[in-house]
């Protein structure tokens, strides 16, 4: 149980953090389940938590210095590369895109491949690691498990989030005959996200 009237001021406990906290596990929870959506409902979902995830994430307050070094890391190459494959069966050949905004491209003339699931699944690894180690209730793991993913975002996985967004949004508008799209979907209604974000918690701040 974590004890917030221990610290009844600091950062994680702040509004901003348990909706962050709250839309990151939406999304891993999500992509773990994803292959439950027909493809056509999987974009217009990704495309809506993305969106809000990264106005979350924009939003942290500040923390203090990250400096406890037994932060774990949960994501293996074997989960990673299972999330990267369901996401890929739904995206199919729109999951390839041409990408400009990437670091690579000081050393291309031209537009660099990219792909969809690729940077939906970079998204996931982070956050997933960052709230599995936030459930220790160890005010110094959560501080620094924040800290590193607030980073994280500043100096990678934000430009990511917004290069796939920007990919997803030219799927979901475009002209496309989704009459063949025979995959299920669990029929979610998205309609008030933001307001059932910001009335739940995750369970591990109610514990």
């Amino acid at each position: 149980m974590i004890d917030k009237e221990a610290y009844p001021q600091h950062p994680v406990y702040d509004k901003n953090t348990i909706e962050f906290v709250t839309v990151a596990a939406e999304y891993c929870a999500f992509l773990e389940s994803c292959r439950r959506y027909n493809s056509k409902s999987f974009f217009d979902k990704s495309v809506k938590l993305l969106s809000l995830l990264y106005l979350k994430t924009s939003l942290l307050p500040n923390l203090e210095d990250s400096s406890f070094s037994d932060l774990q890391q949960f994501v293996t190459e074997a989960s990673y590369e299972n999330i990267r494959q369901n996401i890929t069966c739904l995206t199919g050949q729109y999951d390839e895109y041409l990408e400009v905004f990437q670091e690579d491209m000081q050393y291309s003339d031209t537009p660099i491949v990219a792909y969809i699931s690729e940077g939906l699944a970079d998204v996931y690894q982070d956050l997933k690691d960052m709230i599995s180690n936030f459930q220790s209730a160890d005010i110094q793991i959560m501080n620094d498990a924040l800290r590193d993913c607030k980073d994280n975002f500043q100096a990678y996985w934000g430009q990511k989030a917004l290069n796939t967004l920007r990919a997803m949004h030219n799927v979901l508008y475009a002209d496309i005959d989704w009459e063949d799209d025979d995959q299920p979907t669990d029929n979610y209604d998205d309609s008030d996200l933001e307001t059932n974000i910001n009335r739940e918690e995750i369970d591990f701040f109610n514990d």
